[in-house]
């Protein structure tokens, strides 16, 4: 169920769920923070759901076996072995976000979308390309440290 409401809330854009905030929360930072939390959350749903799918059910049985409770199951076996899944659906959630951060300067947050509406709203060029490009290589740095974590948690 809140996979199908988090595909659900995936179908809005992001600039429609800010015009809903916006008249809720008013301007600022506020509602692109809902925005982004709401379009985030179905990449980490998703993996979520299939990392903890993808345990091998002997392995389950083998914790069962041990006397572990469900709780102590998903904290000590599931989650850990999941974890690299899970972690890739917020790789996902994040580096989308950031690029869809640039939006919220539409509704009068600071972001680094800032320097791009301001050089469209002046047709000045340079502005719109620094902005993007800061905007895209944070993507691609975030991305980048993403993917050594996951390394890591896969060396573990």
């Amino acid at each position: 169920m809140v996979n199908a409401l988090a595909t659900i809330g995936q179908t809005f854009p992001p600039a429609a769920v800010l015009a809903i905030a916006v008249p809720i929360v008013g301007f600022g930072p506020r509602p692109t923070v809902i925005a982004l939390f709401l379009y985030g959350l179905l990449p980490i749903i998703e993996n979520a759901i299939a990392g903890l799918e993808g345990v091998p059910q002997g392995v389950r049985e083998a914790a069962e076996g041990m006397g572990l409770t469900p709780w102590q199951r998903l904290r000590d076996v599931d989650l850990p072995l999941a974890a690299p899944v899970i972690l890739a659906g917020i790789r996902v959630s994040v580096t989308i976000a950031i690029g869809t951060a640039t939006i919220g300067s539409t509704v009068g947050a600071l972001t680094l979308g800032t320097p791009i509406f301001s050089g469209l709203a002046a047709n000045k060029l340079p502005f719109v390309l620094e902005g993007a490009v800061v905007v895209a290589l944070f993507a691609i740095l975030t991305d980048m440290l993403f993917a050594r974590l996951e390394r890591w948690l896969a060396v573990r």
